[in-house]
């Protein structure tokens, strides 16, 4: 409530309260009560028009107040949602760079998983049409011959093999090592058992596998027998053959769970190899290659070398020879200095005698004459 009406409502009790008392009292006394009455309302009137312009000014103080207040606070709110709009926006075009690149990096990535997927693909393409051709004999054959070649014709001379050679009576080759005694000739053949190979892979159950496995045994032994009877030939080949697998899986699961089968191959000299260890054995086959010519050559060599030292013998006599020239014109000049010095006297003695003969003109007979020269 307003203090102005707590203060009227309280003088209109305190005059309600004197009417009372006054009611009861004599008249003078009454007059003098009123009068002190009169008084003190008209000093409650002072002071409350006082308390009311305090209240006024109170009021418009913190009215004013309020106002510099409000117009401070909306000052603050108005900075503080431009600071906010600010990092807002601030935020949202780094999240949209962001996302830009983000964006970028991820087209970029969906052309790299386009491409690979286009090489897959082209991949996949391929290895259809190498099971296409691993499952046709002849062309796995031919595909085996031309890993044999490629091998052959890197690592090796082109006098040192031939392929499709013939051998024996009407027989050919895939490939034919052309070493000297010994050993002599190696034959390579690039044929290898892929059906019985798949039938072990493909196996179910353990059956199967051993049955497998047995077919897959079997089929390389006949295999290593019909290269030992046709590509081992006396007296025209060495004493072994290699069968070539291009295939390191197979050739790994060969020796890993059939060992006996590779010991049959040894039995009977044929060295089974993969495109691994062919490459190492054609390696041994180059050094030995190298080693037999440095051999030929040797007598060559020899006969250079006699060549040489011969030549070294002239050379040194010549320059022998050449010395006792330098030592003859070495005298000779020593022979000139020596004439030239005795010149040189003579001359210094002619030039002394026309000396005398001037003093002796003069009356003067002059220094006595030198000892002849030697």
């Amino acid at each position: 409530m307003d203090p102005l009406a707590l203060a009227a409502l309280a003088v209109a009790v305190a005059a309600i309260v004197v009417a009372l008392v006054l009611a009861r009292r004599p008249g003078g006394e009454v007059q003098r009560l009123a009068d002190r009455l009169a008084e003190s309302q008209a000093a409650l009137a002072g002071r409350l028009a006082q308390m009311a312009e305090q209240s006024a000014a109170a009021q418009a103080a913190t009215a004013e107040r309020l106002a510099a207040q409000e117009r401070t606070l909306a000052t603050t709110v108005e900075q503080r949602l431009a600071r906010l709009s600010q990092v807002v926006g601030e935020t949202l075009d780094r999240n949209a760079q962001a996302a830009a690149g983000t964006l970028g990096d991820l087209k970029a990535r969906l052309a790299v998983i386009d491409a690979a997927q286009g090489k897959i693909t082209e991949l996949s393409t391929q290895v259809v049409a190498l099971q296409d051709v691993l499952s046709n004999k002849q062309a796995r054959g031919a595909f085996g011959e031309v890993q044999l070649e490629a091998l052959v014709s890197s690592i090796l001379p082109p006098s040192a093999y031939a392929f499709q050679a013939p051998i024996g009576a009407g027989r050919r080759v895939d490939c034919l090592l052309r070493l000297p005694n010994p050993p002599g000739a190696i034959a390579i053949d690039a044929k290898f058992p892929l059906e019985s190979w798949h039938g072990l892979r493909n196996a179910g159950d353990d059956a199967a596998r051993q049955q497998a496995a047995r077919a897959f045994a079997a089929a390389i032994l006949l295999h290593v027998r019909a290269i030992a009877e046709k590509y081992i030939v006396p007296g025209e080949t060495a004493e072994s053959a290699l069968m070539f697998l291009p295939s390191e899986a197979v050739y790994a699961e060969l020796h890993a769970r059939f060992p006996e089968v590779v010991e049959r191959s040894y039995q009977a000299r044929v060295w089974i190899v993969s495109p691994t260890t062919l490459m190492a054995t054609l390696n041994t086959v180059r050094a030995v290659l190298k080693d037999v010519r440095m051999r030929e050559q040797a007598g060559l060599v020899q006969k250079e070398v006699r060549l040489l030292l011969e030549d070294v013998a002239r050379l040194d006599e010549r320059v022998g020879r050449l010395q006792r020239h330098f030592e003859q014109s070495i005298d000779d000049v020593r022979q000139i200095r020596i004439s030239t010095d005795k010149v040189t006297r003579r001359g210094e003695r002619v030039g002394e005698l026309e000396v005398e003969d001037s003093a002796a003109l003069a009356g003067d007979p002059g220094p006595p004459p030198l000892p002849p020269a030697g």
